[in-house]
């Protein structure tokens, strides 16, 4: 499980310099972040940071989220976010996380939502070939064909790769390389692309599946 973990929100993608090479980013706004509640092993069975960020006004709080920030002592934010991580040792109610705990040359993994496509064809959401395009096909270019037997078992089997919602699902890309963490300004820029559309929340943690040096 990860050991670093921050949250941030996707601005968009550009391009920079890295070692006389033009290298495709992606910008990530990371602002600091308030510990609001510390989840331990004996308490809830996990560690986790709960966390928040930005300013929220608190009269548009409900009386259960206001009461726990309350609680806390800790300026309400945006939204409240989990990290999973391995230990909180060293952490503590109201303590601020910026995003100097991702350095530039680590290897991370970035959890987001992936951008909505809304209801597709068996074409477009798992790849299908289609049927054929002559001797005597009508109307049936992009359906799927057959998707059962005559009689036996009578029943579709669960799983069947059929039509329907694609996208707006949890999506994580591992091992990207962060080129640049910039604490003054909040940012921090990753290597290729990351899952969803900009001004989505992403979460960056340390890469658990990489074991060779970054770079």
């Amino acid at each position: 499980m990860a050991q670093q973990a921050i949250v941030g929100e996707k601005v968009g993608m550009t391009q920079t310099w890295v070692d006389d090479k033009v290298v495709p980013v992606t910008v990530l706004r990371v602002e600091p972040m308030r510990i609001v509640q510390i989840k331990t092993t004996a308490t809830d069975g996990y560690n986790a940071l709960q966390v928040t960020y930005g300013q929220k006004n608190p009269n548009k709080l409900t009386k259960p989220a206001a009461g726990h920030f309350d609680k806390a002592g800790v300026a309400p934010g945006k939204r409240l976010v989990e990290l999973r991580l391995d230990s909180v040792d060293g952490f503590e109610i109201g303590q601020e996380v910026t995003v100097e705990q991702i350095q530039a040359g680590m290897k991370v993994d970035v959890t987001g939502t992936s951008r909505g496509k809304g209801f597709a064809g068996t074409m477009k959401r798992h790849n299908f070939r289609g049927a054929s395009a002559s001797h005597g096909a009508h109307k049936n270019h992009r359906k799927p064909g057959a998707i059962g037997q005559c009689a036996f078992p009578a029943r579709v089997f669960k799983g069947m790769k059929m039509a329907g919602h694609m996208g707006h699902e949890q999506v994580t890309t591992q091992n990207l390389e962060v080129v640049q963490s910039d604490p003054e300004r909040n940012v921090l820029l990753i290597k290729g692309s990351v899952p969803g559309p900009a001004g989505g929340v992403v979460i960056v943690r340390n890469a658990v599946k990489f074991a060779g040096k970054a770079g």
